[in-house]
C-alpha cells in the first residue's frame, strides 16, 4: 500500500493511499507530486480544509470512489469536472460543493490524524489565514 505525507506548517500526517478504490485519480496525483502549495480553509464545505491545484495541467480523469459527503480525514482529489481542480481534506462535517452546487470528488487517501487534530487544523487556517503544505509520496 502507498502512503502519502503531508508537512503542514510544523505538523507531518501520513495518509494511506486507496490504490484499489481510484487507481487512475492517485496514478494522476503521483504525476505532480511533489506539491508545494497553501492549505486554506474551505468556502463553502463546512469544516474542512483544501488545496487549490488548478495550475497543474491535468488529464481526463474519471469519477472513482467518488463522495459529495467525506468524513474526517478522507482526502479527496478533484479534477475539476465543475469547478477548479483541488484536493480537499475534511476535518469535521463536510458536503463537498462550490458555487456551482454539490461536488463529488474522488476518496483518494485516508489521513491518519485523529479527530481532534483535523479540527486544530482546521480551526487554525480558519483564524490565521493559509498554512504552507507539502505532499509527497513515501
Amino acid at each position: 500500500m502507498g502512503r502519502l505525507q503531508l508537512e503542514i506548517a510544523d505538523r507531518t500526517f501520513t495518509a494511506e493511499l486507496h490504490e484499489d478504490a481510484a487507481p487512475v485519480s492517485i496514478e494522476t496525483v503521483r504525476e505532480f507530486l511533489p506539491l508545494e502549495s497553501e492549505l486554506m480553509h474551505v468556502r463553502w464545505s463546512g469544516h474542512a480544509t483544501w488545496v487549490n491545484i488548478d495550475e497543474i495541467e491535468l488529464p481526463e480523469v474519471p469519477r472513482e470512489n467518488h463522495t459529495v459527503y467525506p468524513s474526517f480525514g478522507e482526502i479527496l482529489f478533484y479534477p475539476g469536472y465543475r469547478n477548479e481542480q483541488e484536493i480537499l481534506i475534511p476535518c469535521g462535517s463536510t458536503c463537498f460543493k462550490s458555487p456551482a452546487g454539490e461536488l463529488a470528488g474522488n476518496h483518494i487517501a485516508t489521513l491518519d490524524a485523529s479527530k481532534a487534530e483535523l479540527r486544530e487544523m482546521e480551526q487554525e487556517t480558519l483564524k490565521t489565514g493559509a498554512k504552507p503544505i507539502r505532499v509527497t509520496e513515501l
